[in-house]
């Protein structure tokens, strides 16, 4: 016997928010059926005010149905307020696990993890206040009217069920032939906008390269493909929705007919007045249906966002509860690492074992493509080792609670990256802002005098991506960050790509500031500046591990290895004689 899988996420939020529904569909009743008091103030006023010639009674009929109004307004107002709030409850849910979730699986490399699942995110959320899904609500009291129809004659009543089915033949129809290519659409008009963001960060390369004309007519070749997709769609609901229209008008029409033929045969239950009474029972019947039809195209977006969203949270399930840990003191263990990027069977780094005590820096060193990168990504815990562990006084860095572990961590990746927000905020990274530890930490990395040169100092917005900073000073500001709050453990990839000499000087001095105090270093570089405050060293080749060990001895085995191949080169070609001396 199978094991019934559990509710989904999505499933479970919207499981907590049935007493809005119940209560919105109680108000939909209500409303649905006040919605004949036009029609029962219509035949009053025929029967009993023509033929009393009464004022009082069309006044008091007519201040009854304006009050009966005012009610249906009320309700109505009510019903969508009940709804809007079954949204902001869902909001509330799920939009901080949904936050986590793009962010994690932008980390992960995982699909989804762009801005376009809080988009998904929003459709849903406010499809909870959709006419379309007041529409379902009403549908229900279709049911009603057809008793109705059925009580003042059953062949209208038949013919109401007919035209019910004629309708919900529309929907599935429309259905059929609208979803396939809405869904194709969205997908299309998603990789439209992902290509455009991609350009718009690369808007200067694009620009000095003379690329742009390029890159529009491939942005026009997928707009072209998602706005044919949307036409074709739109084209198809179209027909249908003229069709369930069409299918309203004769039924509403169909129904007063046949209810004069029965008045003719004395068959009509009620009187003459109970053939307008079917004919606008019909017509409300199929009211609802209709507005489904002329909305299905948000009932298939919704579906789809569902659908995309529900994936992202199954591969990116909650993490549980982690027990809390004492702060690290930087004692780095790397176990026989293999790994490659999240989502990819490929290994960058392979078979990488060493260990760095607090208080100790190392060095790796590598040409470019040797894993270094990956390396910093596999220490910092960002990205899950194939084989192997990366530990951190013996817990797996991976599985440590971010929120808890980094303010202990310094972390430089190689693409610096700030926020858009003052310098002081992006050095404190974004937390309450400490002004004296700001400082110090600007101090250490020589960009506290250029700060305070500033007319807003350390208040000083740095704009989107730091644009309004040049590429060593983001890197400085970066490096500040990663050094804020004296950190145990810091992994710095490339920290001096940016910098000139005197950067260089600032960099070696900071790393030997906090060395001082117990602060683990892992440094990735191609410059020789660093090494001078190293205390080991590790060298890489093809993600593989070539040498690793105190500084001095890692140079001198590298130094050894270069003469050796250098005067492998000079020798001559086994077989062949040197020249005889003259």
């Amino acid at each position: 016997m199978s094991q019934q899988k559990p509710p989904s996420e999505l499933r479970q939020a919207l499981t907590t928010l049935r007493p809005y529904f119940v209560r919105a569909s109680w108000f939909s009743l209500v409303g649905s059926l006040l919605l004949l008091a036009p029609t029962g103030y219509m035949l009053e006023v025929y029967d009993r005010v023509v033929n009393s010639r009464s004022h009082m009674t069309l006044f008091m009929l007519t201040v009854l149905v304006l009050g009966v109004y005012a009610v249906m307004e009320v309700l109505d107002w009510s019903r969508n307020e009940i709804l809007r709030g079954a949204g902001r409850a869902l909001d509330q849910q799920l939009s901080g696990r949904m936050f986590d979730v793009i962010f994690e699986a932008n980390l992960r490399r995982v699909p989804g993890g762009t801005a376009q699942s809080m988009s998904d995110f929003r459709t849903v959320r406010d499809f909870l206040h959709a006419p379309v899904l007041v529409a379902m609500m009403e549908a229900p009291v279709a049911l009603v009217f057809m008793v109705l129809i059925f009580a003042i004659s059953p062949v209208l009543g038949w013919s109401a069920v007919a035209g019910a089915v004629v309708q919900t033949a529309v929907a599935w129809l429309n259905e059929r032939g609208s979803q396939p290519p809405l869904a194709e659409a969205s997908r299309t008009s998603i990789a439209a906008q992902q290509y455009a963001d991609g350009s718009l960060r690369n808007a200067e390369v694009i620009e000095s390269m003379g690329m742009l004309r390029n890159i529009h007519r491939l942005w026009m070749d997928k707009q072209r493909e998602f706005l044919k997709l949307q036409a074709q769609a739109s084209d198809v609901a179209g027909v249908f929705q003229a069709i369930s229209k069409f299918v309203q008008q004769v039924m509403s029409s169909l129904l007063l007919g046949l209810g004069a033929w029965l008045l003719l045969r004395n068959e009509l239950n009620g009187g003459a007045g109970m053939m307008i009474i079917a004919s606008v029972l019909g017509g409300r019947m199929l009211a609802p249906l209709v507005q489904i039809v002329s909305q299905w195209r948000a009932v298939v977006g919704v579906r789809v966002a569902w659908a995309r969203l529900e994936q992202l949270l199954r591969q990116i399930p909650k993490r549980p509860p982690a027990m809390e840990l004492p702060p690290p003191k930087g004692a780095l263990v790397v176990e026989g690492v293999t790994a490659g990027a999240p989502g990819s069977p490929a290994a960058i780094v392979r078979g990488i074992q060493f260990a760095v005590q607090p208080g100790q820096v190392l060095a790796v060193v590598g040409p470019s493509a040797s894993g270094k990168t990956t390396l910093a990504r596999l220490l910092t815990g960002l990205w899950p080792a194939a084989v192997g562990k990366v530990r951190l006084d013996g817990v797996d860095v991976f599985i440590w609670d971010k929120a808890e572990l980094g303010p202990h961590v310094g972390y430089l990746p190689q693409g610096v990256e700030l926020f858009e927000g003052t310098l002081a905020e992006n050095i404190a990274r974004f937390g309450p802002v400490d002004r004296a530890r700001v400082e110090e930490a600007a101090k250490l990395v020589g960009l506290h005098e250029y700060i305070v040169s500033l007319p807003q100092g350390y208040d000083s917005p740095v704009g989107r991506d730091g644009a309004m900073l040049s590429g060593g000073q983001r890197q400085r500001a970066a490096l500040a960050r990663a050094l804020y709050g004296n950190p145990v453990f810091v992994v710095l990839d490339e920290p001096n790509s940016s910098l000139d000499e005197e950067g260089d000087a600032a960099l070696a001095a900071a790393i030997s500031a906090l060395k001082a105090r117990g602060t683990t270093f892992v440094v990735m570089t191609h410059r020789t500046s660093v090494l001078a405050v190293a205390d080991l060293m590790l060298v890489m080749r093809d993600g593989a591990q070539q040498g690793f060990g105190p500084r001095d001895e890692v140079l001198a085995a590298l130094t050894k290895a270069a003469q050796e191949a250098a005067q492998a080169r000079q020798a001559p070609p086994a077989g062949v004689l040197a020249p005889a001396a003259a």
